[in-house]
């Protein structure tokens, strides 16, 4: 039963964990947009895309990782 539970709460922590990396990706795209419309294309707007990308990344891992562990939660 221990093993059920302590992955249950890797779960938790790992769908606290998108939601941040969600959270954030969508301010990131905000302010490129923001950029954008303003015509001010430069070094920040450059960092920027760079996050999206190491963002979206991220976020491709973390859900593939949750869902192993539901994958790994069923086989118990």
């Amino acid at each position: 039963m221990a093993k059920i539970d302590e992955i249950k709460a890797h779960i938790d922590w790992l769908k606290d964990l998108f939601k941040i990396l969600v959270t954030i990706l969508v301010a990131v795209i905000a302010g490129i947009s923001k950029l954008y419309l303003d015509l001010k294309i430069g070094m920040v707007f450059y960092s920027g895309i760079v996050l999206i990308v190491i963002l979206s990344i991220w976020i491709a891992v973390v859900a593939k990782k949750i869902e192993r562990h539901i994958k790994e939660l069923g086989g118990l």
